[in-house]
């Protein structure tokens, strides 16, 4: 099995913890929204990633367990940490594989820095609807007992579920850490918000080629969503997953794995 290692990086705005597998062409992970959101949703894609790619998964900014961007917030920050997360690893570009948030910021970031964006994938990406999600408003700290099914979910690979949990339980008891994030949904779930970097306008200018991957029962993106998506894409490939919700890399890892390799293959 290829190796996974957890490391943090320094940047301009404090640390950033990553995860890293593999070797050849790069490719750049971004997780969705959400407290128990990171670059460790993505473990149970990135052994079978790194066998033929140099995978990277990074925590989006205010999310995990790193240093926090203690101002008022904007997607522009959450866009501009992408690309300051491939200038500290030496990317001129890479390939780009978003979930939910993650699809939302690489509409952004393949809009604004095309050159930035070799090939994209887009999993049930956020950004087209202006609706807001009710686990966002008001957002409040889950539960110890979420916190700890989250970890036994997607711990996997060689990193320690252990120090995966230890992170999470000091973020969810920080009032810092939890302060800032709610300020990130608050931005995040504000009308002008979700309405300034809707993706509808955007997507006809996306260059890089893209895959748009689905699930038929993603009832947090509806599919007319991906399908909408697809369409307004020049060249967009639409794969729908059958039986599979919202959280496709979980629901359905060794599919996305081949999905994805053939893709950027």
């Amino acid at each position: 099995m290829v190796e996974v290692k957890r490391d943090f990086v320094e940047m301009s705005h404090g640390r950033t913890r990553y995860f890293e597998a593999g070797e050849g062409e790069p490719v750049l992970l971004v997780h969705g929204a959400g407290f128990l959101s990171g670059g460790d949703g993505w473990l149970p894609v990135l052994p079978g990633l790194g066998e033929r790619f140099h995978v990277y998964a990074l925590d989006c900014l205010n999310f995990g367990p790193g240093d926090h961007l203690e101002q008022e917030f904007s997607f522009a920050y959450l866009v501009d940490h992408l690309r300051e997360f491939q200038d500290v690893m030496g990317l001129e570009s890479s390939h780009l594989v978003g979930h939910s948030m993650g699809g939302w910021l690489g509409v952004l970031l393949a809009y604004e820095s095309p050159n930035r964006v070799r090939r994209f994938v887009d999993i049930a990406g956020g950004g087209a609807a202006t609706r807001n999600l009710t686990t966002m408003v008001a957002w409040q700290p889950p539960p110890e007992e979420d916190v700890r099914a989250a970890v036994e979910r997607y711990a996997g690979s060689n990193i320690s579920s252990d120090v995966l949990l230890e992170e999470r339980l000091a973020m969810l008891h920080d009032e810092q850490t939890t302060a800032a994030f709610r300020r990130l949904m608050d931005h995040m779930t504000n009308p002008e918000t979700r309405t300034r970097y809707n993706t509808l306008r955007r997507l006809p200018h996306i260059s890089s080629p893209t895959l748009v991957v689905w699930g038929s029962e993603d009832k947090v993106n509806a599919l007319e969503l991906g399908e909408q998506t697809a369409q307004l894409i020049p060249d967009a490939k639409l794969v729908v997953y059958e039986g599979i919700g919202h959280n496709v890399p979980y629901e359905a890892p060794a599919r996305l794995v081949e999905t994805i390799t053939e893709f950027l293959a």
